[in-house]
């Protein structure tokens, strides 16, 4: 895949010009996975979850104390939150007390670490981060650009609740991927996305499965008005796509002293 930063377009209109054709309705997919995270084969068995892309291949650089992590968006200087990879549930950490770097971590790095789990808010011992994806999340997300408008029109249109497309720039290179969500009103969406009880997790490894294992950046947005919940996926962290969202919804790429 070609640098995005060659295209002749930088405005987000023109930087997530969609692909009807190549759609990716089935990427959000939570029954095919059993409770443990692992994916389940067409004849009923179960295979390791290729997951983030190199869950497997980097087993050899683990320990055994070691797991898989995503760290999750937290709370204004609250504790670290992250998702376990094998369980895919949210684990939150204690306020102090860490003998590894934890401030240093951002919201979507893909990290191994130790916990110490003796008291009842676990403490990180180690860790080694694996990827540095970043997710941004913006509430009141305006303006929205076309694409997802248009998506998430495609979906009210045929009753569904949900609906995706991938992202073209200006040279019809692929460089990014979307999903709209219809909001629930009682149960938010974006905030299930945000804390890690509805995990971003499946729809960031079908998009690994599908272009390679790459560090990327997710933006989770809700428009005015909060109908529906938008995932975008740009494909090149730190490309002209995710330079323009940043841009646009006023997210600020972070230092990354780990990264």
């Amino acid at each position: 895949m070609t640098d995005e930063r060659a295209s002749d377009g930088d405005g987000i209109g023109d930087d997530a010009r969609t692909d009807d054709d190549t759609r990716t309705d089935d990427i959000w997919r939570t029954d095919d996975r059993s409770a443990d995270g692992r994916a389940a084969t067409d004849d009923g068995t179960e295979e390791a979850d290729a997951g983030d892309g190199d869950d497997r291949t980097a087993d050899a650089d683990r320990t055994a104390d070691e797991r898989r992590y995503r760290v999750l968006a937290a709370p204004e200087d609250g504790p670290v939150r992250l998702l376990d990879r094998q369980t895919f549930e949210p684990v939150v950490t204690a306020e102090s007390g860490h003998d590894a770097p934890v401030a240093d971590l951002r919201p979507g790095y893909l990290v191994d670490a130790d916990l110490d789990w003796s008291s009842p808010d676990p403490t990180v011992r180690s860790l080694s981060v694996r990827r540095p994806t970043l997710y941004v999340f913006a509430d009141d997300a305006e303006p929205m650009f076309d694409a997802a408008r248009e998506t998430w029109t495609e979906a009210r249109t045929a009753g569904d609740s949900m609906n995706s497309r991938v992202t073209r720039n200006t040279d019809s290179e692929v460089n990014g991927v979307l999903y709209v969500f219809g909001e629930d009103p009682t149960n938010g969406i974006f905030e299930a996305f945000r804390d890690g009880t509805r995990p971003v997790e499946p729809l960031v490894d079908r998009v690994n499965e599908q272009e390679g294992s790459a560090p990327r950046e997710v933006f989770v947005l809700r428009p005015e008005g909060g109908e529906f919940v938008v995932v975008t996926i740009a494909l090149r962290k730190g490309g002209q796509f995710a330079d323009t969202l940043r841009e646009t919804y006023d997210a600020t790429r972070p230092s990354e002293p780990l990264g």
